[in-house]
């Protein structure tokens, strides 16, 4: 997902945080980390939070 600032989000399961859900912000390259976090208030569904 494509932030309106231009970064990039991208989320991914580790198991090494006992299957929690890892979201990852890149600078505009999508290369370039910017942050890694557990995101608490991740949410599988059919599209991104604020989507109409």
């Amino acid at each position: 997902m494509v932030q309106v600032d231009g970064r990039v989000r991208y989320w991914g399961i580790v198991d090494g945080l006992g299957g929690r859900v890892l979201r990852v912000v890149t600078l505009e390259d999508g290369e370039t980390v910017h942050n890694a976090f557990p995101d608490r208030n991740f949410r599988v569904d059919d599209k991104p939070r604020g989507a109409p």
